[in-house]
């Protein structure tokens, strides 16, 4: 019997109630994949740790302009840029329906510990992004996966046809969206002429002004905004914190609803989908993962590639990013990520570097801790409060502190799991989540 069907049939069915995934009952190839996913978002994260986020798709604005650091931008855009967030996405919904199904095998009902386990998630993402990092992804995720919840009953073809429906209606807001900011910036900017003319504008045109200048260190940043974000990045916690609380609270409420809404939905679908038919259980054959890989590479790669190039031929004008600089990459990432999946459980399948993947799986059954380690260490690296290093480091030898912490974590977790049974976020998330201290010692 395969692990998948191991899992979901309930193997422990001695015990009645809903419970924490423990060992015998993991699915190997998950905790891999969440492992390797969650290190992949590490190599775009570190933009955002270490410069400010206009930089994140902007390499002009800050990183080097040199080959080396522009090579480094081309190839985390091709390779990593959304393609291992919607891995893991993927894996939110796998797990919703590996948790419901081996709940209800045991006869338990889970609804209401799984909404309970997403608050806490919910409450976790909240303090992460106010009180140590602004581009925080589990308040998103753990809200989008309250609806995601809805569908896990659904068959895996009708959960691909909805997914289908809604991966569009990111891009159409955006487009929307850009093309209102373009019209929103000409008005300004014809307000900002009458100003230095010294001719007397309107209470509307005021607002429109103040408007333009809340939004551009955002869509069009200016020297000064790059110069006032890292000044602000280098001084006290708190003037950090009183500059983060809003660019959180803005990137959580339009993240959700134009990206979260639709995309992540729709990916947490698709996870759902790959879930119910063994792909994600390693279930299916070397030969059908590796045509698999080939056949996403072979679409998604030149897509990713044309958007590195065509980002580049408009001078990474957020703008132009909002509108059609966004449609190759917003589809061809979900495509290489599928590749970059079919590729781990080729390696699974074919048992290739299987030390190596058993450290991965450490890495992704502490996948929230490490998450959180990432920020809490780099920013201490980063900013004023810390070492103070933000904006002063290259994007080519920012890589250098990706590779440190991947490999601190790929030996750090497989040591802590020999001696514990969780992380110590995941301990607490699942004593909060049962209302029962969890034991943590082995």
């Amino acid at each position: 019997m395969s692990d998948a069907s191991r899992v979901l049939s309930g193997t422990a069915a001695a015990n009645d109630s809903a419970a924490p995934v423990l060992g015998a009952d993991r699915i190997q190839s998950l905790d891999i994949l969440r492992g390797i996913a969650i290190l992949g978002i590490l190599v775009m994260n570190i933009y955002a740790f270490a410069m400010p986020f206009p930089a994140y798709s902007n390499p002009l604005l800050m990183g080097g302009t040199d080959s080396l650091n522009l090579g480094t931008w081309f190839v985390t855009h091709v390779f990593f840029d959304q393609k291992f967030l919607s891995i893991f996405a993927m894996l939110f919904g796998a797990g919703i329906v590996l948790m419901t199904g081996r709940a209800e095998s045991r006869g338990a009902k889970y609804g209401r510990i799984f909404y309970r386990r997403q608050f806490w998630l919910i409450l976790i993402g909240a303090l992460h992004a106010y009180f140590i990092w602004f581009g925080d992804i589990l308040f998103m995720y753990a809200a989008i996966g309250m609806l995601a919840y809805l569908f896990r009953n659904l068959r895996p073809r009708n959960l691909v046809i909805i997914a289908c429906c809604l991966l569009p209606v990111t891009v159409v807001m955006m487009f929307g969206m850009g093309a209102q900011m373009q019209m929103f910036q000409a008005k300004a900017s014809d307000v900002s002429s009458m100003v230095a003319a010294g001719e007397e504008i309107s209470p509307e045109q005021q607002e429109i002004l103040d408007g333009w200048l809340q939004q551009r260190p955002m869509m069009a940043p200016t020297a000064e905004d790059i110069e006032k974000d890292v000044e602000v990045y280098l001084g006290s916690y708190a003037d950090i914190l009183a500059f983060r609380i809003p660019t959180a609270i803005m990137m959580q409420v339009f993240g959700t609803l134009f990206f979260g809404l639709w995309r992540v939905t729709a990916l947490m679908l698709i996870g759902m989908a790959l879930m119910k038919t063994g792909v994600l259980a390693a279930e299916k054959s070397p030969g059908f993962y590796g045509k698999m890989l080939l056949i996403c590479y072979a679409i998604g790669l030149p897509l990713t590639i044309y958007s590195a190039y065509d980002l580049y031929a408009h001078d990474f004008s957020a703008m132009y990013a909002f509108q059609a600089g966004s449609i190759a990459n917003y589809f061809g990432s979900l495509i290489v990520g599928l590749g970059h999946l079919a590729t781990v459980m080729l390696m699974i399948r074919t048992r290739f570097a299987q030390k190596l993947l058993g450290r991965f799986a450490a890495v992704g059954r502490m996948a929230l801790t490490n998450y959180l380690m990432h920020s809490i260490v780099l920013t201490t690296v980063f900013y004023g409060y810390g070492l103070g290093l933000y904006g002063s480091v290259p994007r080519f030898q920012q890589m250098g502190f990706v590779v440190a912490m991947i490999a601190l974590q790929l030996l750090l977790s497989p040591w802590w799991l020999a001696r514990y049974r969780f992380g110590p976020v995941e301990w607490l998330w699942r004593s909060l989540t049962y209302w029962k201290r969890q034991r943590m010692r082995r």
